[in-house]
């Protein structure tokens, strides 16, 4: 007897469920209803598997293909033989289901952006991309404007990469001679998931907060994987510059970044000025730059940075998991 197939699952699921499903909830319901039958996979993320047949099936079928696509956000999933004009009906039961659903996601998230501050300040100064000293920028001490005249002014994390380990001396004073500086700025925007219900508004508000730096990044806990999402990441990406980290709270060095952020040469410098004047922790940050510059090395006081011990530790106390979808 033929083992279970991925094709098996999609088509058995999506006919026992007899509506549109994304990728994730097919996976979901085969376990579920039991149409997974005998089929077995070491890979952390079948779903992401599922999804790609179905763009594949889709894309090489054309008019023809098995699967069709009912909606983009998110990316939903029907059979062609089923109807291709599908409406959702939506009942009272549904609604009650996907509020206790959205409840009990909420539950299992107890900790907040911030919690990820350290982990990020770990993964910045470990990694040679960044090897960077980060500070965190509170924005409830900024001066208080008016009419959101500081909305999406403020990164959550200020970093910054000195050379002084990588060059000889010599090096470094040629550089000031040229008036050319190795030395790079960082800006981070954290948020614990990211997907299309929060990926406009996370992502402008990085690329708002972040036209002083040489790099901007875009970090969560959580990225959709579904390939559709990523596309529009990579598309998003290629037309702003900000790049995508994702996190990986097992081993923080093994977090990725999935879309390197474009480096610009040429900083905001009106827009430093008015960090600065606007925010306590972004001017002390600047003079931190300043003093390590004149000294040659870093001496200033910026966020603590945690062994990988203290980070497992830390990440256990907390209970802070790579969230699945």
């Amino acid at each position: 007897m033929a083992r279970t197939t991925f094709w098996d699952i999609i088509e058995q699921t999506i006919r026992k469920v007899g509506r549109p499903l994304s990728a994730k909830e097919i996976w979901d319901k085969a376990n579920e209803l039991g149409t997974i039958g005998d089929f077995s996979t070491s890979g952390k993320t079948p779903w992401a598997t599922i999804s790609a047949y179905c763009y594949t099936d889709i894309n090489r079928g054309g008019e023809k293909s098995m699967i069709i696509q009912t909606s983009e956000r998110p990316a939903q999933f029907f059979l062609r033989g089923m109807g291709g004009n599908w409406v959702a009906p939506v009942s009272s039961g549904e609604i009650q289901e996907l509020k206790s659903i959205s409840n009990a996601k909420k539950k299992k998230v107890s900790f907040t952006e911030r919690d990820l501050h350290c982990i990020v300040t770990a993964f910045a100064f470990g990694t040679p991309h960044f090897k960077a000293h980060l500070k965190t920028i509170y924005h409830e001490v900024s001066s208080k404007g008016t009419g959101g005249k500081n909305e999406w002014l403020h990164p959550d994390l200020a970093g910054v990469y000195f050379p002084f380990n990588d060059y000889k001396r010599e090096t470094l004073e040629v550089q000031s001679h040229l008036t050319i500086s190795s030395i790079k700025l960082f800006s981070f925007e954290l948020k614990v998931s990211l997907d299309y219900s929060n990926l406009r508004k996370s992502y402008f508000q990085a690329v708002s907060n972040s036209s002083w730096a040489n790099e901007g990044y875009l970090v969560a806990l959580r990225v959709d994987e579904d390939p559709a999402f990523r596309d529009e990441l990579r598309r998003l990406t290629n037309a702003f510059g900000i790049g995508i980290i994702q996190l990986n709270t097992v081993n923080i060095f093994e977090s990725e970044i999935l879309f390197p952020a474009f480096t610009r040469q040429n900083l905001d410098w009106d827009t430093i000025n008015r960090l600065a004047s606007e925010n306590v922790d972004f001017s002390s940050f600047l003079k931190s730059i300043n003093e390590d510059c004149k000294l040659g090395k870093v001496k200033s006081k910026y966020d603590d940075v945690m062994t990988v011990e203290q980070v497992a530790e830390y990440v256990s106390e907390k209970k802070i998991g790579n969230i699945q979808h």
